[in-house]
């Protein structure tokens, strides 16, 4: 790392990079890249480098990936302090709740240097989730929470966290999906591969444990999917992959259209042509609405309410709520058109401007721009600051957890 190389920046897994890539780009030459390598097929992750024009990572740790996740976050961590600690950077940026987010801002912390968090203060109230574990870990650790939604910021200032060290900047995924939607000619190339029709199709992905490691669970999901009266198109995770063989689920699967993981181009290439998304992805309920389709979120809970709460998702656990939902979907025409008008919850498509300028206020030990509320380009139900409100306490209520598409 020389003098211009002072923010670091710490990412491990493909929905980092595709996240933190704006922001990256943003800090120009101040920006040095420190790859965990959390996920362990390194072609598959350099290709994510190439298309989101960034450079190779000036750092990349060894040992870290298919370990068990606390060697993962010991071994991250102490070759991180070790970099830190022999050239001190300005501030460590980290994205979201993955075990890399969870080392780089331990190692910051512990080498007395500011943790800029990205993606702060979603919640899931969910301790069995790792990613729940790991995001209120770095929530204590950061100096500066920059906060998707205001909704996000009231989870912040309830846990204790000063209002002025929070700035709602919405989320860097909307630039991130309108920089990665394909061309038409590539939308056409990929219906055709898969012999797919416009808008006559379901896509599905699922890869939690809480979905993939119970025998009962995943049949009772790829049956529901596979009465659909659409096709469904299932890229597989290699989680699920391994999982539906273990189970003996080849049978239900084949009345599926499984192909390979997507990149994100390709993905977002199928959902935005399908009716209908079905998921337990994170990443998907924030796409979703940037996208404009329905998503039935398969899970007992979610951090990402705002997307149940606008309209474009409903959450279900069980095969029959799963195949209501499909039919209820199906069976309502004007659904698509209706949801094409609704706001993305996440933002403007700026958020990667904004906490580039706030990393950079950072480093530069000035006062951090913007407001706390960012109530100049929040939208969805209710936009509420971090004080909480009413809007606030909804949000925590089940009823919002689960939801209704459409309304």
């Amino acid at each position: 790392m020389n003098e211009t190389n002072d923010i670091a920046v710490v990412l491990g897994t493909r929905p980092e990079i595709i996240k933190l890539a704006g922001v990256i780009r943003g800090l120009g030459p101040r920006a040095s890249i420190f790859y965990t390598g959390q996920h362990y097929d390194r072609e598959l992750s350099d290709s994510f480098f190439h298309a989101f024009k960034l450079p190779e990572p000036h750092v990349r740790l060894t040992g870290v990936s298919a370990a068990h996740r606390s060697i993962q976050i010991a071994r991250a961590t102490q070759q991180l302090a070790e970099h830190f600690r022999r050239v001190p950077p300005k501030v460590v940026v980290v994205q979201g709740d993955t075990n890399a987010t969870s080392a780089g801002a331990q190692a910051a912390n512990y080498c007395g240097i500011p943790v800029l968090h990205v993606e702060a203060g979603l919640r899931s109230h969910d301790r069995t989730m790792p990613e729940e574990i790991n995001r209120r870990l770095v929530s204590v650790l950061a100096d500066v929470h920059c906060a998707p939604t205001s909704w996000n910021a009231a989870n912040l200032v309830s846990e204790g966290i000063p209002l002025h060290r929070i700035r709602v900047t919405g989320n860097t995924i909307v630039e991130a999906t309108r920089e990665s939607m394909p061309g038409p000619l590539e939308t056409r190339e990929l219906l055709d591969r898969y012999g797919l029709r416009e808008n006559e199709f379901i896509i599905a992905t699922m890869h939690r444990p809480e979905n993939t490691d119970s025998p009962e669970r995943l049949s009772e999901i790829i049956d529901a999917l596979a009465e659909a009266p659409i096709p469904v198109v299932f890229p597989m995770h290699p989680r699920t992959v391994s999982s539906a063989h273990s189970f003996g689920l080849g049978g239900p699967l084949s009345r599926l259209r499984c192909i390979p993981p997507l990149d994100h181009s390709a993905f977002l290439s199928l959902a935005s042509n399908a009716r209908l998304l079905i998921s337990d992805s994170g990443g998907i309920q924030e796409e979703c609405t940037i996208i404009k389709k329905p998503l039935i979120v398969v899970r007992k809970n979610t951090e990402r309410p705002e997307t149940i709460a606008t309209g474009f998702a409903v959450r279900v656990r069980h095969k029959h709520e799963i195949s209501e939902e499909i039919t209820r979907i199906l069976l309502n025409p004007d659904l698509v058109s209706a949801l094409a008008g609704r706001p993305c919850p996440f933002g403007d498509g700026k958020a990667s401007e904004r906490i580039a300028e706030i990393a950079l206020a950072m480093a530069e030990r000035t006062a951090l721009p913007y407001s706390e509320t960012g109530d100049e380009f929040s939208s969805g139900p209710e936009p509420i600051g971090p004080q909480g409100g009413a809007a606030g306490r909804a949000l925590r209520r089940s009823p919002v957890q689960q939801g209704s598409i459409g309304q």
